[in-house]
């Protein structure tokens, strides 16, 4: 099967000061059961937990000593609203799904069961959603699907037009070309105008100049922490 684009989210991440405060909230509050807990691969003394989510996608938690000190502000590294500014590329909120308004009300009593506020349920044409805060200046939603997002009514083209967004562009976003073939690409080399990751930019080429199979040799971590 020829894979045209990512078919879901495997999980998403989050970083944390406190490993504990984290996993109690999204078990307790939230009712994801954890699932891994161990040290993150790689990366020696930071933390790495996962907690399953129901259509087998995962809500992740990374602790690394000295993240504490890190400042965290509302406004800079935090939201600290659906409507808040926080830094370009940084997270601004996180929204989960549930299939419709009899589990959106389940989850609204459930967290405001736990002492924490829920605002909503507010309508958004096609989902409707609440509004609250996890520990550590999480901006959280939990949402359900109304209906489906037409573009047809959903994409409106001022905003292409305010986004510097071309005719020929806006085609090229709502219609996606497919993904190449099966035959490999070759990495390629380092380009400072490309997205790169943040690794020091000697460590970096050399990386990229790796063969793939030397990576997935070196950096892979099978086993599980805790043998059958």
């Amino acid at each position: 099967m020829t894979v045209q684009q990512p078919d879901g989210i495997h999980h998403i991440a989050i970083m944390s000061a406190d490993m504990k405060a984290q996993l109690t909230f999204f078990t307790a509050v939230m009712g994801f059961p954890l699932v891994g807990l161990f040290e993150m691969h790689g990366v020696a003394g930071a933390k790495h937990a996962f907690l399953k989510m129901a259509d087998n996608s995962f809500f992740s938690v990374v602790e690394m000593d000295g993240i504490a000190d890190i400042p965290s502000t509302i406004g800079i590294t935090h939201a600290g609203t659906g409507a808040g500014k926080c830094a370009a590329g940084v997270t601004q909120h996180i929204a989960f799904r549930v299939p419709d308004e009899a589990g959106l009300i389940a989850m609204q009593n459930r967290i405001r069961s736990h002492g924490v506020p829920a605002i909503g349920p507010i309508g958004h044409g096609f989902c409707k959603s609440i509004y609250f805060a996890g520990p550590e200046g999480l901006t959280l939603e939990v949402s359900y699907a109304v209906s489906e997002v037409d573009p047809a009514h959903w994409v409106d083209p001022a905003m292409f037009e305010e986004c510097g967004i071309s005719g020929d562009e806006a085609q090229a976003m709502l219609n996606p070309a497919p993904c190449l073939g099966d035959g490999p690409v070759a990495q390629p080399a380092y380009d400072a105008s490309k997205p790169q990751m943040a690794y020091p930019v000697e460590t970096l080429k050399a990386i990229l100049s790796a063969p793939d199979a030397a990576i997935t040799m070196q950096g892979s971590y099978n086993e599980p922490p805790v043998g059958a």
